[in-house]
Parts: C-alpha cells; structure tokens; sequence
C-alpha cells in the first residue's frame, strides 16, 4: 500500500439480522482492517443515517470540534449531538458489526439496508430512504452541476 488512506466507495445492499447486526461488504472491512486498529469503527448518528468512520477518522472529527465557537449554541448543539450518538463497534469474525439500537433508531433502520462508502466514510441508510435520496439527485443533478461549476471547488469528473 501506498500510505495513502484507502478510502470508502460503491454500495451495497444488506440485511439486519434480528439482533441489528450488519455484514459488512469485503471492501469497507478491508479499509477499516487497513486502518490497523483490530476492526474497531465509530458509528454515530447524521444526516438522517448512520455513518462510520475509521478510528483515526474519528479522532480527526473531535480534534476539529475542538476548534469551533462554543458561544454558538448551534454548533455546541450539533457537537453534543453528533459525538453522544458515537458509538465504538468491532468487526467480528463473520465480518458484522453490531448496529446500537439508538441507532438504528434514528435511521429508521428494520430489515433492509443500503451501504454506501463515501470517502473518508460509509453511511448506512434504510434502503427505502436511501433509494428516495438517489431519486433527488438525479433529479437535482444539473441544478447541483450548475451549482457548483459558481464555486471555487476544485472537483474533477
């Protein structure tokens, strides 16, 4: 490897298993195996799903939390928000991990699940909203080209 951070892509379907365990697709557990830190990742609540990151991620996310105005009472909001729903999870040998029920929650996960890898992390959406959320895209895909070709964003298609 390269030492370039592998990073999360595609997606894939899954199901929960009744105890809100998650296989996960051979490809993330081989970002998160990559991150050397035993199968140990952070999920935590945003965006309507639940997003994962890598340990070294993570510590990434609230070193930067410790840089924002805590006289703003959004983003403490958003900070007491985003880091209590954190949750440490670790792969086991069948490759799972265990989704925590507030969680799952909060998602709106049951059965049918979505995994989709995004960079630096992955999100794991109910499918039915996952689906609903590609819908809106693609709808939305010029709107949102236009959009950006206004900014200074660099990005490369």
């Amino acid at each position: 490897m390269s030492g370039k951070p592998m990073t999360f892509r595609g997606h894939a379907y899954r199901s929960l298993d009744p105890k809100g365990r998650l296989v996960l697709p051979t490809e993330f557990r081989d970002v998160i195996l990559s991150a050397g830190t035993h199968g140990r990742v952070i999920l935590t609540n945003f965006d309507g799903c639940v997003v994962g990151y890598s340990l070294q991620e993570w510590e990434r996310i609230e070193e930067s939390f410790q840089r924002i105005n805590m006289l703003n009472r959004q983003l403490r909001d958003f900070q007491r928000f985003f880091i209590s729903g954190a949750m440490e999870v670790e792969l086991d040998k069948q490759g799972r991990i265990l989704i925590p029920p507030h969680l799952r929650t909060y998602a709106g996960l049951t059965r049918e699940v979505a995994l989709a890898g995004v960079g630096r992390k992955f999100e794991i959406w109910d499918l039915e909203r996952f689906e609903e959320q590609r819908r809106k895209m693609e709808e939305s895909f010029d709107l949102v080209m236009d959009a950006l070709a206004q900014t200074e964003c660099d990005l490369r298609l």
